[in-house]
């Protein structure tokens, strides 16, 4: 793989707006992506984390997130490190197993990527949306954007809804402020215990759900609005 910078991206401060993430780009502040996801997020969906939380108890599920925040974070600086040609050193428990899962996608997953644009890039839709994907770049030929994932047990393709959404998202504002035409894509996913999964969506399928995300940002100013104006039809 190799580095080609063709685009110079915006760097970003992350902010809270009412308990929201929001990125500032130049003078707006943005909602992020994944703000947008989980205020949008299906009756279902929330319902069955509610399930959860209730089977496994509160301190269990804030104990079994935070693990999983903090080996997800230090998986990915691995591998932002590795990707700008540098190492990181992490002596505790939970990052010498990041680090593990942060080699097996380096070994598995990104055999296939060709070039890089950027990592860590703060992308951004005007006036709607902003986010960070982990990557831009070509992925087996294609145009790509690409994220990486920790999980604490192997997905199936109907769980990971979300992470097609937030790469739709991420590719629909890249192709409006550069003038690209992002194709796919591409998830790589392990898991503590060093399974590892790629899962990659182009085509008709892609176009679907840059089609969904739209939506759902339609969704998430309508409900904005009606808790800004209650009596204003949605």
């Amino acid at each position: 793989m190799k580095w080609n910078k063709l685009y110079e991206y915006p760097k970003s401060i992350r902010s809270l707006v009412k308990d929201e993430r929001h990125y500032e780009i130049g003078s707006s502040k943005l909602p992020s992506v994944t703000t947008i996801l989980s205020a949008t997020a299906s009756d279902e969906k929330q319902a069955s984390l509610a399930k959860w939380k209730a089977k496994v108890g509160e301190v269990e599920a804030e104990r079994v997130k935070n693990t999983a925040a903090t080996r997800g974070t230090i998986m990915h600086s691995h591998l932002e490190y590795h990707l700008n040609g540098q190492g990181l050193l992490d002596l505790s428990d939970e990052g010498g197993v990041a680090k593990n899962m942060a080699d097996k996608i380096i070994k598995e997953g990104l055999k296939d990527l060709h070039e890089i644009w950027g990592n860590e890039v703060v992308l951004h839709y005007p006036d709607l949306y902003a986010g960070q994907t982990d990557l831009v770049g070509i992925y087996q030929g294609r145009d790509s954007i690409v994220d990486f994932k920790q999980s604490n047990k192997p997905k199936q393709d109907s769980w990971i809804e979300d992470y097609y959404l937030q790469g739709a998202a991420y590719a629909t504002a890249h192709d409006c402020i550069y003038g690209t035409n992002i194709e796919q894509t591409v998830i790589l996913i392990c898991t503590p215990d060093l399974f590892f999964q790629r899962f990659i969506i182009n085509g008709d399928r892609f176009r679907h759900y840059k089609s969904e995300w739209l939506k759902r940002v339609d969704k998430y100013y309508n409900l904005k609005n009606k808790i800004l104006s209650p009596d204003a039809p949605v």
